[in-house]
């Protein structure tokens, strides 16, 4: 007389509970997505709306993980606006968006070494602004 092997007696219950943890994991992500995505849109929110305060705010990776990838930003000399990628800044993903504020600086008015800084407009999905296209002095226009 033979017993049943543990794979028979338990096998069965413990690929239950893998795929249980499985789907829990992935509720996890989406609430943690769904949140960054919250926190962020209330701050650009209030950002474009009363244009500030600018802290607290959240983070580069909050941002990024809510699908929020563009930041607007306008100069406060010539008004010129601009939509940057926030994949593209050179930052530590914990970087809160008011601290980028202050290194940010205009490049189309920029005399030598100085140029003036920007100010934050609003956190945007996807570019909102199209980029101006470049000419060459020298090619006709």
């Amino acid at each position: 007389m033979s017993t049943k092997s543990r794979q028979t007696i338990y096998g069965g219950r413990i690929m239950g509970a893998e795929i249980r943890a499985q789907g829990a994991r992935e509720a996890a992500k989406r609430a943690a997505r769904d949140a960054d995505r919250a926190e962020a849109e209330a701050w650009s929110i209030r950002m474009e709306g009363y244009g500030g305060p600018a802290q607290p705010s959240s983070t580069i990776g909050q941002c990024l993980n809510g699908g929020l990838g563009w930041l607007e930003v306008e100069c406060n000399r010539c008004k010129t606006r601009a939509s940057l990628p926030l994949d593209a800044i050179r930052r530590p993903r914990d970087t809160p968006l008011w601290k980028l504020e202050a290194s940010l600086k205009c490049r189309s008015c920029m005399k030598g070494r100085h140029a003036p800084p920007v100010h934050i407009i609003k956190l945007t999905e996807g570019r909102e602004i199209t980029p101006y296209k470049w000419v060459h002095p020298g090619e006709d226009r």
